[in-house]
């Protein structure tokens, strides 16, 4: 895939473009419109690919939760494995697109690791997420980061919690939600482990209120995410904090994301899992 039309369609889902202008573009880019439409599956997410656990897997179970978050009700998609208590809580933070299946299985990837996995879907307020991903974007673009991220820190007592956990509770955030988990790291400090997927950073005033341990994952061709990993990496050393920066080479922002062909990444998406996998086992398990 030509890394111009990379570029374009991260320039759209993120600054985000009309998509009349998006489709113009990538015409240009791609030489007609013919073949830009041709482009279309291949750069859009196919939800039909989300399911590495099926809901009807038999080592988990899920279910429709909501909890209190200053006042309003956030709603989420809780995943645990059939059996077991004193289970560590993991957080599951989805994309600027919102709670959608690929979140959903995510955390049902993490209930088959043997995590309580909650995905809340932070567009609760304004109704929920909808079908439609660019208006799922635009409502985004739109909520009170504030807001947000209190309605995020409150989901950390709820699962705590929970009767099956033990107690400890970790977050996982991928894109708008891997800066979400970067904040949810800087203002809860109750939460024990957090992990970035190619997030944008906190500020280095804010970084030095990290009590959790950090683990970050970084796209190498990510150029607008990477150009704050120095900043975040000096003030995440300054402070003190549990850190682990990953930076992988040749791989394209949402590289973990397989229902996006142009820009998930096998090889990537499998080590970085593992990492994350050992890495919240060892801070909200042992």
């Amino acid at each position: 895939m030509n890394q111009d039309i990379i570029r374009l369609y991260d320039e759209y889902t993120h600054a985000p473009l009309p998509r009349r202008v998006f489709l113009e573009r990538l015409s240009v880019l791609a030489g007609s419109s013919a073949a830009a439409a041709a482009l279309l599956p291949v750069l859009e997410n196919n939800y039909a690919h989300a399911a590495m656990v099926a809901e009807t897997d038999p080592r988990i179970e899920v279910e429709k939760v909501s909890w209190d978050a200053t006042g309003q009700a956030i709603n989420g998609y809780l995943a645990k494995p059939k059996s077991g208590t004193k289970l560590g809580a993991v957080i599951v933070i989805h994309e600027n697109r919102g709670l959608n299946p690929h979140i959903q299985d995510v955390a049902r990837r993490m209930a088959a690791e043997g995590f309580l996995a909650l995905a809340p879907d932070m567009l609760s307020p304004v109704g929920g997420t909808p079908a439609d991903e660019d208006a799922a974007r635009d409502m985004i673009g739109k909520l009170d980061r504030e807001k947000t991220v209190a309605g995020l820190v409150a989901a950390v007592p709820y699962m705590a919690k929970r009767p099956e956990a033990a107690g400890k509770v970790g977050c996982v955030g991928f894109c708008w939600g891997g800066a979400m988990a970067n904040m949810m790291a800087v203002r809860s400090p109750e939460l024990a482990a957090a992990v970035a997927y190619y997030g944008s950073q906190p500020t280095a005033a804010d970084a030095a209120k990290i009590k959790a341990r950090v683990m970050l994952h970084y796209a190498g061709l990510d150029e607008r995410i990477n150009a704050g990993i120095p900043a975040y990496e000096e003030a995440l050393k300054k402070a003190g904090v549990n850190y682990q920066v990953f930076v992988y080479d040749g791989v394209n922002h949402a590289f973990n994301n397989d229902t996006n062909t142009a820009r998930y990444d096998a090889a990537a998406a499998k080590l970085a899992w593992e990492r994350t996998v050992g890495f919240l086992k060892q801070s909200l398990v042992a």
